[in-house]
């Protein structure tokens, strides 16, 4: 069971939407390896608009064009944890932007009132949430 209070990291990782690793969206690589390596919890945030380093807007209004929208992975744990996670992510984007913020954990409560993300459960929605 994780437990987490108090002083934390937050990574938060930009790709575009259609970034993959291996065919699969990179987001779902990120956040699959953020489980296998037991942080405490990742989310995916689906943008609506955005530019980045190259400077092409991507949006979703009706008289653009909607191709790789903006995603942003945003993971939460203790400081020592995420930078022994970072390499990981080193090996995953090619693209995109990575950027780290302290943070402090107020409330850290599964959907049963344990405490931890991973409960061993399966079909919960929103299990992995943050």
């Amino acid at each position: 069971m994780t437990r987490l209070t108090g002083s934390a990291l937050r990574v938060t990782v930009y790709v575009g939407e259609n970034d993959t690793w291996h065919h699969k969206p990179l987001y779902t690589e990120i956040v699959h390896r953020a489980h296998a390596a037991g942080l405490a919890g990742a989310s995916v945030f689906h943008g609506i608009e955005g530019f980045g380093a190259s400077s092409l807007i991507h949006t979703s209004r009706l008289l653009s064009l909607s191709e790789d929208l903006p995603v942003a992975v945003v993971i939460v744990d203790t400081e020592t944890r995420v930078r022994e996670f970072l390499p990981q992510l080193d090996e995953l984007i090619t693209e995109g932007l990575v950027t780290l913020d302290h943070c402090e954990v107020i409330h850290y409560v599964g959907r049963d009132g344990t405490q931890g993300a991973s409960q061993g459960k399966t079909g919960t929605k929103g299990k992995n949430s943050l």
